[in-house]
């Protein structure tokens, strides 16, 4: 490595133009990366991995538990009359809704329409609903 010198005159003070010198200087050169040894850097970069990796399965679990905490009928479950969900969606009538009797509906009818897989389990839980086994024309049923 080497160093600039300006000299300075007899007088004491410097000349108005410096006499520049290259003076050499005896030391150990400095190394290209100075810090931590490339061994330190490379487990430093591997605790970090698996700190991300740590992380990510963390937050898969954690997604996955909450998805799972959702009722059972929101992923195919069963409702309320024993229909599965898929069924249920593409059944005439689903739960909760309010289904006005027309002329020839009976209790049986409207279960078959409810649950056409087991419409007994329906027709249970519409007489349990309506307090009757009877139905008239024009009266509002809510389906459980």
């Amino acid at each position: 490595m080497a160093a600039v010198e300006v000299f300075e005159s007899d007088e004491g003070h410097y000349e108005t133009r410096p006499h520049l010198g290259l003076v050499s200087v005896a030391t150990e050169p400095t190394p290209l990366r100075s810090g931590r040894s490339l061994a330190q850097r490379r487990a430093a970069r591997a605790r970090m991995m698996r700190r991300r990796r740590r992380t990510l399965v963390g937050l898969a679990l954690g997604s996955g538990l909450a998805i799972l905490s959702f009722p059972g009928h929101a992923f195919g479950g069963v409702t309320g009359v024993g229909l599965p969900t898929d069924l249920a969606n593409s059944s005439v009538l689903a739960s909760g809704f309010s289904y006005v009797v027309q002329s020839g509906d009976t209790v049986s009818s409207i279960a078959k329409m409810m649950n056409p897989l087991d419409p007994a389990l329906a027709r249970r839980a519409l007489v349990q609903s309506i307090d009757s086994t009877v139905v008239v024309p024009g009266e509002h049923v809510v389906i459980p």
